[in-house]
């Protein structure tokens, strides 16, 4: 049976690697003035803000109980971090659609764009380091008992 813990750690990869891309595929458009680059960075910005949502949602679930004990102050760190990324995505998503559909191609739109795109690559990094740590380090959400695999005998 798949938990919310589970389910947390398969949907968090998903927002990490789309935003990082998309963040690296938005340069590249800049620095070669191709549009594939800048379109392909609007759709993946688009996902992982999508995805940062479900994964934060997914991690509130996950987290909840934990008020006291080891966990509390890193779990904490991680949900912080967490919160900041899902806003920053929210808003770097909405600003860079609306520039896309309504064309606005203003120079100032674009520094502030990119200074929170790169805002957002940053958060994600903390974010996915926090998380890192609660598992690594904590070993939150990690079952230390082995699983029952049934009758499995040499015989056969």
């Amino acid at each position: 049976m798949i938990s919310v813990t589970h389910f947390h750690a398969m949907v968090i990869h998903f927002p990490i690697a789309l935003l990082l891309v998309g963040f690296f595929s938005e340069i590249l458009g800049m620095v070669t003035k191709k549009e594939f680059f800048k379109n392909a960075a609007v759709f993946l910005l688009l996902l992982g803000a999508l995805g940062a949502i479900a994964a934060y949602i997914s991690g509130n679930l996950a987290g909840e109980g934990i008020e006291e004990g080891p966990l509390k102050n890193p779990l904490e760190l991680h949900e912080l971090a967490a919160t900041v990324t899902v806003w920053l995505a929210v808003a770097t998503a909405l600003l860079r659609v609306l520039v896309f559909f309504l064309k606005y191609n203003r120079q100032w739109v674009t520094w502030v764009f990119i200074f929170l795109f790169t805002a957002l690559a940053g958060s994600v990094t903390a974010t996915g380091y926090y998380g890192g740590q609660l598992v690594y380090e904590h070993a939150a959400g990690v079952e230390l008992a082995l699983p029952d695999f049934g009758n499995i005998s040499d015989e056969d």
